[in-house]
């Protein structure tokens, strides 16, 4: 199913509950390296939570449980005293509405590199450059890197949040709804940033959009009630899904 991929994350019997309700039921997934995976589904199927599931944001929320193990390159990040800071500054996180901090374009990229301590200023000049370069946004923001990051377009909110998350030098990269709140000129740039982007990260992106996940993704995922009903390469989860459900929801009968 990989097509000889190294497997990034490996999933086994994962289970999530909030209280006693079940949100997540026997997931077994697999996600291959330095390609990009989209997780499709109609809303409240589960597809956030199995997202935050993997940088273990879910921790943040009370009455919480999680059975079952979560791989990342061979090791379980539910394992007993795990450094969760340590988790999270490899694996990035861009989420549906831009978040930039309100601080400068240059303090909201170097701000993670920081708090991990570094101080040097032509190490963090040079870490806000790559970073920003990464994200497609240095040239649209070099000359007013000290202006405010609530005074530029909300696309390019959204790819400063990308170029914060990549300052830390992270190596998955998670996005949830990444283009939701934007235009389809700042979604058409988000995608194509996603696709180059997976030269050097592996990402999962949780959407709604049908046509972004064919457009985007190398393989897909498809939640229904918190299981994953199938999951495979993108082309043949679209054109030839070996699941009923799968082919109602994206032929438009349901969700």
């Amino acid at each position: 199913m990989l097509q000889n991929s190294k497997e990034k994350i490996v999933i086994k019997d994962l289970n999530f509950f909030y209280n006693d309700f079940q949100a997540l039921k026997n997931i077994d997934l697999k996600v291959p390296a330095e390609k990009i995976t989209a997780l499709i589904g109609p809303s409240g199927c589960g597809k956030s939570t199995f997202l935050r599931t993997l940088n273990r944001m879910n921790d943040l929320i009370d009455c919480t449980k999680v059975k079952g193990e979560v791989l990342i390159d061979g090791h379980n990040i539910y394992q007993k005293g795990l450094d969760v800071v340590e988790l999270r500054k490899q694996i990035g996180m861009v989420f549906q509405d831009p978040n930039p901090f309100p601080k400068s374009i240059y303090d909201n990229v170097a701000y993670g590199p920081k708090a991990h301590g570094i101080k040097n200023k032509e190490v963090l000049d040079q870490i806000v450059e790559d970073s920003l370069k990464a994200a497609a946004l240095w040239d649209e923001v070099k000359d007013r890197l000290d202006k405010s990051a609530m005074d530029i377009s909300g696309g390019q909110q959204q790819r400063l949040c990308i170029a914060r998350a990549l300052a830390v030098n992270p190596d998955i990269l998670l996005m949830d709804e990444p283009t939701s709140a934007l235009d389809p000129i700042a979604t058409a740039k988000i995608e194509e940033l996603i696709k180059d982007l997976k030269e050097d990260y592996t990402i999962v992106i949780v959407t709604h959009s049908m046509q972004q996940a064919a457009r985007v993704s190398d393989y897909t995922a498809f939640f229904l009630l918190g299981e994953v009903i199938e999951h495979g390469p993108t082309e043949k989860i679209f054109e030839r899904p070996a699941d009923e459900r799968t082919e109602d929801y994206i032929t438009g009968r349901f969700g």
